[in-house]
């Protein structure tokens, strides 16, 4: 197996578990949160959404599809063009709001699809290739992935927990 036939497969299991925590659910699920400092299924995967969006379209040299292809636009949320929800308050987590799993899930899939044709153009050469040099040791484009990765399963479970204790209420 190739390192990046390892990675459109982690690839697959972000997109399984997004899906699984949000589709059926309304606005007032998806928005819902169960403390007021706690994140929304809305905002943990707009969150890992606007991750995977920004962190491979930089490794990629491409403009992310937040802004190529209208997402910011028809999110409509009060928050800047590179907002990806890194470092927001509880009250900025609180204002990012949608209608409809619909909406989620399309910018996730187009995010999904732009990410899975560079993973499928990569060989194992490149995913030594480096990324960022501003860590010690400088980080490479297969670690840089792998974060990627990492983080969006994580936060992808968050949300598959969350729609999990709203349903038990």
């Amino acid at each position: 197996m190739k390192a990046t036939d390892i990675l459109l497969d982690g690839w697959s299991r972000i997109r399984e578990v997004v899906h699984g925590a949000a589709e059926g659910l309304g606005a007032e699920e998806l928005n819902a949160r169960v403390d007021p400092g706690a994140n929304s299924i809305t905002w943990l995967l707009w969150h890992l959404t606007r991750i995977q969006d920004d962190h491979v379209a930089d490794v990629a040299g491409q403009e992310q599809v937040w802004t190529a292809e209208g997402w910011y636009d028809r999110f409509g949320l009060s928050v800047s063009r590179g907002a990806t929800g890194y470092g927001q308050t509880a009250h900025q987590v609180g204002q990012v709001r949608v209608e409809s799993a619909e909406l989620l899930l399309g910018y996730y899939d187009a995010v999904h699809d732009r990410s899975v044709g560079y993973l499928r153009s990569l060989t194992a050469a490149d995913l030594e290739r480096v990324v960022d040099t501003a860590w010690d040791p400088p980080v490479t484009l297969g670690v840089r992935l792998v974060s990627v990765l990492s983080d969006d399963l994580q936060h992808a479970g968050q949300a598959a927990y969350v729609r999990g204790v709203l349903g038990r209420r």
